[in-house]
């Protein structure tokens, strides 16, 4: 296909799938069960962090999640005592466990604690430079953030594994998911556009192997690892299809991996 012929076919599936029927049966699902902000970036972030297998264990896992939460994340992040965590000690998704979720605990209530910071939003755009064109600083700082001796002294190492960072040459395929969910808007009402410092033609596609698959059948890129460069190649070119707003396509090329097994 020309790129004309792409842009056609994409821009086909971005409006079958960009709808609120998408929302049931993906990890969004779980921040539109909120509507305080806070509480949104919270579940959003642990459905993106879990986001890796059968989407089904995903949504079941972040439901058990938000239930010892009391379903306000935020106020139990913010307010609970160290009793309140027993319940967590069992928790467990995939290779995520309790060690890695009270680390989590600690950033989230360490973070809005601090002064001026009301959204999650600032854990990625403090690290951010005039003229930046991608998420690449932003997504750097968040993990050496994340990590800091702000948060702990010790942090456990096998919680770095479910934050990616450019620096370690990964994809960031969640973290990329995330911040999709975070800042674009339109009138589809799946992503939520509840961030107002960071640009959608910033945001860098999520990609993975269904992913990376669609867009080496489109030609659109070439790279077999995937990785960071992949996800920047594939992102080049879908701003050549809409500059403002590349990420949408995530819709077309996910769906076609996952769905239509394109």
């Amino acid at each position: 296909m020309n790129k004309k012929t792409i842009k056609e076919f994409l821009d086909i599936k971005v409006d079958e799938y960009n709808q609120p029927f998408f929302i049931k049966d993906d990890p969004i699902s779980i921040p539109h069960r909120f509507t305080k902000k806070q509480d949104i970036e919270i579940a959003g972030f642990f459905a993106a962090t879990f986001a890796w297998g059968n989407r089904r264990s995903i949504i079941n896992s972040c439901t058990a999640l938000m239930s010892l939460m009391d379903n306000s994340p935020y106020q139990f992040i913010m307010n609970h005592e160290e009793k309140d965590l027993v319940p967590f000690m069992a928790f467990v998704h995939r290779t995520f466990n309790a060690t890695d979720l009270f680390h989590f605990i600690s950033f989230f209530k360490y973070h809005y604690t601090y002064p001026g910071s009301q959204s999650l939003e600032t854990a990625f755009s403090l690290w951010m430079k005039p003229g930046d064109t991608t998420m690449e600083n932003a997504l750097n700082g968040f993990h050496h953030y994340f990590f800091s001796k702000q948060i702990a002294d010790e942090y456990p190492k096998r919680t770095m594994k479910h934050i990616a960072a450019p620096f370690k040459r990964s994809a960031c395929k969640r973290l990329n998911m995330f911040l999709r969910w975070m800042v674009r808007k339109d009138d589809k009402a799946v992503d939520f556009g509840i961030w107002h410092n960071i640009s959608p033609a910033q945001l860098i596609c999520p990609v993975d192997l269904h992913v990376a698959r669609v867009a080496k059948r489109l030609n659109i890129i070439q790279r077999k690892q995937v990785d960071w460069q992949s996800a920047i190649e594939l992102t080049d070119y879908l701003r050549t299809l809409d500059k403002e707003d590349p990420v949408k396509y995530d819709f077309a090329l996910f769906n076609l991996g996952i769905i239509e097994k394109f």
